[in-house]
């Protein structure tokens, strides 16, 4: 076979080659753009059903109203018209009774008027004492007009003004939500999610972060607030979660539209506290520990039950009830647990008191973090520096692991070089306290 059909041959392939991998992008390209279509389709289809349902209500509720409120008025006027008309007919009944009784004397004068000579003057007489009894000059009062009710009905053709100035303002369609989901980012047991706006003539008040699990139908609220991001706790390692969010601009009451779910798990183990500590009960999900007071003389470091901490993440411990303080409490990182401590004050540690003294290595540092209280969080990240070997001829010989520790509390850091014995994976985290009345939450 001559070169040239070779190069040809070598040609062709890489041409069929080429032509695949095209095939290969335009297909994908083509199920984007399917998927795009089905999410403009669904949308819409969603949208059209939302405000269909919406204003069939807002129709029937305000059908509802309108009617309660016409018969409302119907009932005031029902009862003015029957308080007014009962004293009309009362003086009705008393006149027709002496229309009555004027007509029965008219016709016993014409009667005594017309009597023989013999009887006339019994009769007159008779007449005359039932005339003076009735008292003719007696008339009852009738009422004006302008003393009686004239019933009628005050109508504000504003209302429909102002109803259809507020109807064609109500609801809106967005073709994109204000904001969407950024980062999904994993933690021990829980997930990070940030979000950003994308409308930025948005003006947001408030945030609003929903997940549930991908095999769940019903959203749960997870934060309200005006933070930009939140740690969704409590979620199961490998099992999917969906995540949206959406914002309440300045000023209004409605929520915008909730931005496209996205997709996030976990694969690391939660941060749990070792059950069956002294002095210490635990919650169900061992990630919240108190100290009790059934060891009040002596009590030991509470560890983790797994060391799940890994440079590079951040630890934090939440405070939600405090006891008294002293100085050899301590909440921190060691490389390993050390049965009978009663502090992590000591080496191949770093902590800090419940005073906001911090302790690398069982020596305390100058600079110090505001004491902790109820509410606050103490964080920890850490990072790997170098390694420093014993020798600088045979690095066969060890060395130390230089981590860099940051620890956070009250809105203020403090930086520390942390010296190790030995290269670590994991590290444990523990904490003491030696009165009762703590209780702290660790995610």
């Amino acid at each position: 076979m001559s070169v040239e059909v070779d190069a040809l041959l070598q040609e062709a392939k890489e041409s069929i080659e080429a032509a695949q991998n095209y095939r290969s992008e335009l297909q994908q390209r083509l199920h984007g753009l399917s998927q795009a279509r089905k999410q403009v389709r669904g949308s819409s289809g969603q949208a059209r059903e939302a405000l269909r349902k919406h204003f069939a209500e807002l129709q029937a509720a305000a059908t509802r109203l309108l009617a309660e409120r016409l018969a409302a008025l119907l009932a005031e006027v029902d009862a003015i018209e029957a308080d007014s008309v009962r004293p009309l007919d009362d003086c009705q009944s008393l006149i027709e009774h002496g229309v009555g009784q004027a007509d029965e004397l008219l016709r016993e004068g014409e009667a005594a008027l017309r009597c023989g000579l013999g009887e006339k003057e019994d009769k007159l007489g008779s007449f005359t004492k039932k005339a003076l009894h009735i008292q003719l000059d007696s008339l009852p009062e009738v009422p004006a007009l302008v003393d009686v009710p004239c019933v009628s009905a005050q109508l504000d053709d504003s209302l429909l003004g102002t109803l259809r100035d507020r109807v064609s303002r109500h609801g809106c369609v967005s073709s994109h939500p204000p904001v969407q989901i950024e980062e999904l980012q994993e933690r021990p047991g829980s997930v990070l999610v940030r979000w950003c706006k994308v409308d930025e003539d948005f003006a947001a008040a408030d945030y609003r972060l929903q997940y549930r699990r991908s095999t769940s139908g019903q959203y749960e609220d997870a934060y309200i607030g005006r933070d930009c991001e939140f740690l969704v706790l409590h979620l199961d390692p490998h099992a999917d979660h969906l995540f949206r969010v959406c914002a309440r601009g300045e000023g209004r009451t409605e929520w915008s539209p909730w931005s496209i779910p996205q997709t996030g798990y976990t694969t690391l183990a939660p941060h749990e506290w070792c059950p069956g500590t002294e002095g210490y009960i635990l919650s169900s999900r061992r990630n919240i520990a108190m100290r009790n007071d059934s060891s009040p003389s002596r009590c030991p470091v509470l560890y983790c039950n797994a060391p799940t901490y890994f440079c590079g993440q951040t630890l934090t411990f939440k405070i939600s009830a405090a006891g008294q303080m002293d100085r050899r409490d301590s909440l921190g990182v060691c490389v390993e647990t050390a049965g009978g401590a009663e502090s992590l004050q000591r080496d191949q540690s770093v902590c800090i008191s419940t005073n906001g003294a911090v302790f690398v290595n069982g020596k305390e540092m100058t600079n110090q973090l505001p004491a902790i209280a109820v509410g606050s969080a103490v964080t920890f990240d850490m990072e790997v520096v170098s390694l420093i070997p014993v020798s600088n001829h045979n690095l066969s010989d060890g060395g130390h692991f230089k981590l860099r520790v940051t620890i956070g509390s009250g809105n203020r850091e403090v930086v520390s070089d942390w010296l190790v014995e030995q290269a670590v994976d994991c590290l444990h985290f523990g904490c003491s306290f030696v009165h009762a009345g703590w209780k702290v939450l660790v995610f």
